[in-house]
């Protein structure tokens, strides 16, 4: 593990808490778990995600989505979490952070993912809610930004609830499912948090 890495991420591997939830990095032991919660979301997810390469869920996949993970974590380019829910250790979902900038913007971008049967209990919401001072406060970003489908509209309530900002709409910003699709963007500074 980079120095980097251990100064931001505590050894042996991130778990941030949220009430409900809490988030750690993958592991290649997440395999089974995360294949088949996706494998069983598959129609809630895809109006809403870019379109999932024939082999996604096998466990090759799983192998490279952690190294891909662990060469962005390791160079400081973007962090991925599981979310799991306190009560049983159950897999619920996931986060990503990317696209991180250094310099003088000091932001990201961040997305994230629910599985269908956890949908709609607010899990979610306190997961972004707990990464947000590990964001700020430990990788020190200015900014943080996130963007979804007009229609999403659960996905705007979570971002207005957690205290993200409409910033716009972004004409053909992301590839879902296939096609380019307009976004609404919104964004958080960490000034926001002690407004």
């Amino acid at each position: 593990m980079s120095q980097l890495l251990r100064t931001l991420l505590p050894e042996p591997l991130v778990k941030i808490n949220g009430q409900s939830v809490f988030l750690r990095v993958p592991l290649m032991v997440d395999w089974q778990a995360w294949s088949e919660l996706r494998h069983e979301s598959r129609k809630f997810l895809t109006p809403w995600e870019p379109t999932w390469p024939g082999d996604d869920l096998t466990r090759p996949a799983f192998r490279r989505r952690l190294r891909r993970y662990a060469h962005d974590a390791r160079d400081d380019q973007g962090y991925a979490f599981l979310v799991f829910r306190v009560d049983d250790g159950a897999l619920v979902g996931g986060i990503t952070v990317s696209g991180v900038r250094r310099g003088v913007t000091q932001s990201a971008s961040m997305g994230y993912w629910m599985g269908a049967r956890f949908a709609g209990q607010g899990l979610m919401t306190d997961a972004v809610r707990a990464l947000l001072p590990w964001l700020f406060d430990t990788l020190r970003l200015h900014r943080v930004e996130a963007a979804c489908l007009p229609s999403n509209e659960p996905s705007k309530a979570l971002l207005h609830r957690v205290g993200f900002h409409e910033e716009g709409y972004a004409r053909q910003y992301l590839k879902i499912n296939g096609a380019w699709e307009d976004h609404l963007l919104f964004g958080m500074l960490a000034s926001d948090r002690r407004s």
